[in-house]
């Protein structure tokens, strides 16, 4: 039964952030883990509300029968046990979502089977695993819940913060320690230099891949650039994208405003930034993976 995933965008996903196991989860906080295991089992024919990711897998996996082939693999990598874990596949019967591997660790970390699996994105809801695969080269976020979701519709919408996240946190850094005039000298100075490259790069490259697949003016997903940013620091950000040949759909230059309004009208399934402050607000209107990478997620001195 060997298949070769090598062509295609992988997707690992927590039991926790594909569904709302919120009361099973109280169980195990108040009485440990055999009282979950017996909870599990006693619960498994019960079918689980669906998670804050939830809707993202469902859009993402649809994509396969548009194309006519698979190029979306969707992988549960969860804490569980297999014992434990049979009610979430349960639940994925119940679904219908097409999600056939996975990997249930019994309490440890899953993280190292993100390279078996030749994973592009791990979203998890337990912030240790995602900043284990961020440390290993992983594309990673911490999903958080409370997000709205968006009104039904077939096209998938995500949405990137750039420094951090898409690039490296190089010019945050010297935002941080010099200010808005210094950054914004250093981008003018730098501005034909593209930035290196962030954690989710590579997942960024492989969805454009995949949109390259569909026609131009018929493709289901739409990608949109949200960041704090505005000019002259805008052209250091356009200049790197054309020298790594990858597209976006839409770039939102805030210069610092809020960015839920435009989350809200982007429509976004999902949301990924690494500033706490901006997820906490994002996550009342969208879906929103908090990356725990970089300068703003260092411990202070």
């Amino acid at each position: 039964m060997a298949n070769n995933i090598d062509d295609k965008l992988v997707l690992a996903i927590s039991s926790r952030a594909l569904f709302d196991l919120s009361e099973s989860h109280k169980v195990y906080l108040s009485s440990g883990v055999e009282a979950y295991r017996q909870y599990q089992i006693e619960h498994e024919d019960e079918i689980l509300a669906p998670g804050d990711a939830f809707p993202l897998v469902e859009k993402l996996l649809s994509l396969n029968s548009r194309l006519g082939r698979a190029r979306v693999e969707v992988i549960l990598v969860s804490r569980n046990s297999a014992d434990t874990g049979l009610r979430v596949f349960n639940s994925i019967h119940h679904y219908g979502l097409a999600i056939s591997r996975a990997a249930f660790v019994g309490g440890r970390s899953p993280y190292p089977y993100l390279k078996a699996f030749g994973c592009d994105l791990f979203l998890s809801t337990h912030a240790e695993d995602v900043r284990a695969a961020l440390d290993a080269g992983f594309a990673a976020a911490t999903i958080l819940s409370g997000g709205a979701s968006r009104a039904a519709s077939d096209e998938l919408r995500i949405a990137f913060d750039g420094d951090a996240v898409i690039f490296s946190d190089e010019s945050e850094r010297i935002y941080q320690s010099g200010g808005l005039e210094a950054f914004q000298a250093k981008e003018r100075e730098s501005a034909r230099e593209p930035l290196r490259g962030g954690p989710f790069k590579g997942f960024l490259a492989a969805l454009n891949l995949l949109q390259r697949e569909f026609p131009d003016d018929a493709c289901p997903i739409r990608t949109a650039l949200v960041t704090a940013r505005s000019a002259p620091a805008h052209e250091r950000v356009i200049r790197t994208l054309r020298e790594w040949d990858i597209r976006l759909d839409e770039s939102l230059f805030l210069g610092g405003l809020t960015k839920s309004a435009f989350l809200e009208a982007f429509a976004a399934d999902v949301f990924f930034d690494d500033q706490t402050g901006h997820c906490e607000l994002a996550r009342e209107v969208v879906a929103t993976g908090h990356v725990p990478h970089g300068i703003s997620n260092e411990p202070s001195i």
